[in-house]
């Protein structure tokens, strides 16, 4: 018998491209410096969009203006303890607040081409970064309706 329910982790990224790069976050993690998209959990009592706009503000200092779902990810890790489901969704940088204390383990954010993306896979957090920015480039863009907040 299992000490816990199994249920997956509901985690929300947000896909940014200005200018053909990426905005990346590179943050702590139990694996060493790892790349990922900024991203996280939602918290109780939030929507997934509200969830996405807080952590790329939290991790980026920038305003994240969700315009499309770009794709619904389920990942285990290699460890098999922990299964994501990823909501990734892409929209633009309205400004960002200078100065603006980054979350704990965010080294910084940096925006990456897309070869910067590629060549720097090996220190991804895990293997969604890349997929959501190639779904993003390859057109992948659902409208925000299709995923309902009640």
């Amino acid at each position: 018998m299992k000490d816990r329910v199994w249920k997956p982790n509901v985690t929300v990224a947000a896909v940014i491209e200005r200018d053909g790069r990426f905005l990346l976050v590179e943050e702590e993690t139990p694996e060493g410096l790892r790349f990922n998209q900024p991203a996280g959990h939602l918290e109780e009592g939030e929507s997934l969009l509200e969830a996405t706009v807080r952590e790329a503000l939290e991790e980026t200092a920038c305003h994240f203006v969700p315009e499309y779902l770009v794709g619904i990810y389920q990942w285990t890790r290699p460890q098999g303890d922990i299964t994501y489901l990823r909501f990734a969704y892409g929209g633009r940088v309205d400004g960002e607040e200078a100065g603006r204390r980054l979350d704990e383990g965010i080294v910084r954010a940096v925006w990456m081409t897309l070869d910067e993306v590629r060549a720097s896979a090996d220190r991804h957090r895990s293997p969604l970064i890349l997929q959501c920015v190639e779904d993003w480039l390859a057109g992948a863009r659902y409208p925000l309706s299709l995923v309902r907040h009640a």
